[in-house]
């Protein structure tokens, strides 16, 4: 695929280590930065989001690269379709939050499952509360964070469901997620949020309260 050999011509050998390390060495990278990369992308985008439907082979297939860079060619492109989302596709979204996962591939995936349930509201009664009890931490991080872009939209009693579920949890990426979502929500519902926090304030991981405190 030229898109890949383009991204190969680029990689820079100096840069390479450093951006694995940043990302605890669990994948390994071309070096190429953010910005040259979504330039170099930019023309294919455009004429693969031309189409209304997700190519998910060609999804998979970045996701099946070494270099983490493909992962982020592939959520970029997911990003830019996530309006063409269909109910079946949260199918995909779960199998990739489990794919090769850590925060940086899980937090793009957050907006795509966020688009799917704002579109689909049924998907919080079987795939949200299935995440958020799953154990795998990164489906329950989803399940917690999904909301961060429905501001005044955000349902309030998921998200107090997600959180309950999890108390008592001492996964970093869980507590920051609990920390992270209630921060966000304060900004549209700063009562909620308040006496969320007072009323568990001694079950509440001081990681959570410390984020989610921060525009109290």
């Amino acid at each position: 695929m030229e898109i890949f050999k383009s991204l190969k011509a680029h990689k820079n050998l100096e840069v390479a280590p450093q951006m694995a390390a940043y990302m605890k060495n669990h994948f390994p990278f071309l070096g190429i930065s953010s910005p040259l990369r979504k330039e170099l992308s930019k023309p294919f985008l455009n004429e693969k989001t031309k189409s209304k439907s997700i190519d998910w082979d060609f999804v998979y297939e970045c996701f099946e690269q070494n270099e983490r860079e493909f992962q982020y060619l592939a959520l970029d492109y997911l990003i830019s379709m996530k309006k063409y989302v269909e109910i079946t596709d949260i199918e995909h979204i779960e199998n990739l939050i489990k794919t090769k996962s850590w925060w940086d591939s899980v937090d793009s995936l957050d907006q795509i499952a966020g688009a799917l349930v704002m579109k689909f509201p049924e998907l919080k009664q079987t795939y949200i509360k299935k995440w958020m009890r799953s154990d795998n931490i990164w489906l329950v991080r989803v399940s917690i964070d999904f909301q961060l872009e429905f501001k005044e939209k955000t349902d309030p009693q998921i998200l107090a469901e997600a959180i309950l579920a999890n108390l008592g949890c001492k996964e970093f990426f869980i507590n920051k997620a609990i920390g992270w979502s209630l921060r966000q929500y304060s900004k549209y519902n700063k009562a909620w949020v308040q006496n969320f926090v007072e009323e568990h304030r001694v079950v509440l991981h001081p990681l959570s309260v410390r984020e989610a405190s921060k525009y109290l």
